[in-house]
């Protein structure tokens, strides 16, 4: 009876991956992309109103007036920040989207921000979160070749959540990234 419950609960795992799989394997083309970081911040700040980019890391406020675009289809092994080598592809949509912006303007700066769900401690989210904005930074950089000074990393960890629950959800699991050279002095 056990093995029959197994291979029910397997074939029911099988047969909703691909919903689930679809869902996240959603990533927007390099067009989307650019099209979304060149967007103007919904607001304009006055040169004495810029801060620093570690003031802006800390500031939800001027991060929700920056142009943005989440990025959820990246897949991690549970627990690790390594860009997996099949993952490249969705990485490539990203570089080709930052080139595009950097050869029209040099000093356009960009905010990878990590962010995990709320399984596991906060401290240990908040690790991961990091150390996975920092890989793909890393990969941009060293794969794609994008220049290291127009990329900034934070992790966020559980602090920013789409879907507001204790529960694992993918949509939660993302990295954003987000247009900042408008609001620094």
């Amino acid at each position: 009876m056990l093995n029959r419950r197994t291979l029910a609960a397997a074939l029911i795992a099988v047969l909703a991956a691909p919903s689930l799989a679809a869902a996240q394997a959603t990533t927007p083309s390099a067009s989307q992309i650019e099209r979304q970081l060149q967007a103007a911040p919904t607001t304009k700040l006055r040169p004495n109103q810029r801060v620093t980019v570690r003031e802006f890391k800390r500031r939800p406020d001027l991060r929700r007036m920056a142009p943005s675009i989440d990025i959820q289809s990246i897949n991690f092994a549970f627990g690790s920040a390594e860009v997996p080598y099949s993952q490249y592809g969705k990485v490539e949509n990203i570089a080709n989207a930052l080139e595009r912006i950097l050869r029209r303007d040099p000093g356009a700066r960009v905010l990878i921000e990590g962010h995990t769900d709320a399984v596991g401690s906060f401290a240990s989210n908040q690790t991961l979160s990091e150390r996975r904005a920092a890989s793909l930074k890393q990969t941009l950089v060293r794969e794609f070749g994008i220049p290291r000074y127009a990329l900034e990393t934070v992790g966020y960890g559980e602090e920013f959540l789409l879907v507001p629950t204790q529960n694992e959800n993918w949509r939660n699991r993302r990295v954003t990234l987000r247009r900042y050279d408008a609001f620094i002095r």
